[in-house]
């Protein structure tokens, strides 16, 4: 009986661990197409509360699984805030993971999440000590000092921290020092006083004080993009074509989901023609990401979801259908043998708009009547011409046609369900992984097993430690 009570506890601790691993890979707290951004996030809220209070370990220990920064900063967060309830022998560890995931984040995120220390009343020993190490390590802390200056401002004073040279001066002196030594903070004293100086400003900080003296925004636009980093360039980019200002992309900067994202963003006619240009920038993008995170495959087949479904909603524009596209890219990229099927007919997946009902059931028997090694489906789940038809044929073929399961079938969800604090599902038959960005299937393509419940808590544990001894080498 002790041993069936044991069995039982690990199998319910390695569901609790896979829901929460999933979620944290697609959930960002934001409107879905099918459910509102507070549901997001109280769902996603009270999961992190539930695996914190009962697996602080394996909690801390998901930082290194690859999931999203929206997820990492709230792992952060509340580590930081229950310090007191971690056991002796893990505080080095927790500790290390926290500090390596901050840095880790994009530097915008990074200067949040200290800033929510301070909103939160999280003022202890190590949060002090995380927020100090953090302002160290960087490489350029004059830059971030006039770019984030409330922030760093409000960090600094919280975590009562001594500021090496004119950092001090710069944020609390009130401009009683007449001339800077640190020729960016003169720059930012100058600026407030010649319309010339904005342009040598991070572009966040020259944008306030270019409408103070009045410059005009298409003037403006033109004149500081040297200042404008590449998210900068892509969100400013519906504002430059009304004031017909052309904005510089270097579409072989950007990482593969952000680009398909830019490409769908576009016109029909300007992808027309640019086709050749942004074919090979996707391709490159591809290539790029499997030489960082190496992916080779045998006979594969895709079946993606276009329907109007995958427009997803005002915060995550167009998201699913961007994901599906790049995920297409790096599947024909990492496959020796490839085939893509679409939920609508398509003959240019650079064409693809969201349009329709969600037919999965066609394509489905297509790939798998192809005759590939593996299928990957990249959908939210929720399909309804027919209702449940992939699912049927996905259980009819594992019972009746491949019961040894020689092709491996796994289904990428990159949407949260709020309502079960789960990824919907396609079918029960295969495993549903979270996707939010097609740079992360390798990762996925390796975390699909632990979805399927053919792995233990045991090899869960081993693997979420494996990560970690990773992710601290770095």
């Amino acid at each position: 009986m002790d041993i069936n009570r044991a069995n039982q506890h690990q199998q319910v601790a390695r569901e609790d661990l896979v829901m929460f691993i999933n979620a944290c890979l697609s959930c960002t707290g934001q409107r879905e197409f099918y459910g509102d951004g507070y549901g997001q996030r109280v769902s996603i809220d009270f999961l992190h509360d539930y695996i914190l209070g009962n697996y602080r370990l394996l909690y801390t220990r998901t930082l290194a699984a690859g999931i999203n920064h929206f997820n990492q900063a709230q792992i952060i967060l509340k580590l930081l805030a229950t310090g007191k309830h971690t056991p002796p022998e893990h505080r080095q560890e927790e500790g290390a993971l926290i500090a390596a995931a901050l840095t880790a984040l994009p530097p915008q995120r990074g200067w949040e999440v200290l800033q929510q220390l301070r909103k939160r009343s999280i003022n202890n020993r190590r949060s002090r000590a995380i927020a100090r190490d953090y302002l160290q390590q960087k490489r350029d802390i004059n830059f971030d000092a006039v770019k984030y200056r409330s922030k760093f401002r409000a960090i600094a004073s919280h975590a009562h921290l001594t500021l090496p040279g004119e950092l001090g001066n710069f944020l609390f002196g009130k401009w009683k020092q007449q001339v800077y030594q640190t020729e960016l903070f003169e720059i930012f004293r100058q600026a407030h006083y010649s319309a010339q100086a904005v342009y040598q400003l991070p572009f966040t900080v020259a944008e306030g004080l270019a409408a103070k003296h009045g410059i005009k925004r298409e003037v403006f636009l033109s004149r500081i993009q040297e200042q404008m980093t590449l998210n900068e360039k892509l969100r400013f980019q519906t504002s430059a074509n009304r004031t017909e200002v052309e904005i510089d992309i270097n579409l072989g900067r950007l990482p593969l989901t952000r680009l398909a994202l830019y490409i769908l963003s576009l016109p029909l006619d300007t992808r027309k023609q640019q086709w050749e240009i942004l074919n090979q920038a996707l391709e490159k993008s591809a290539a790029f990401t499997l030489r960082k995170s190496p992916l080779k495959l045998g006979r594969v087949a895709a079946v993606l979801d276009c329907s109007y479904s995958s427009s997803g909603s005002a915060e995550k524009h167009r998201r699913p259908l961007g994901v599906a596209l790049a995920t297409h890219y790096l599947l024909k990229a990492a496959s020796q043998e490839y085939q893509a099927f679409w939920t609508a007919s398509t003959s240019d997946p650079l064409l693809i708009l969201p349009r329709g009902q969600t037919d999965l059931a066609t394509p489905l028997l297509d790939a798998l009547d192809w005759g590939a090694d593996l299928v990957v489906l990249v959908t939210d789940g929720w399909e309804n011409d027919p209702p449940s038809g992939a699912s049927e044929i996905l259980r009819v073929y594992r019972d009746r046609l491949d019961p040894k399961q020689k092709t491996s079938i796994i289904h990428c969800n990159p949407v949260y369900n709020a309502d079960d604090f789960s990824l919907h599902p396609l079918s029960h038959t295969i495993p549903t992984v979270g996707l939010r960005d097609a740079e992360d299937l390798p990762t996925m393509l390796g975390f699909a097993r632990f979805a399927e419940g053919t792995a233990s808590l045991a090899e869960l544990e081993a693997y979420l430690a494996e990560r970690v001894k990773q992710m601290l080498r770095v």
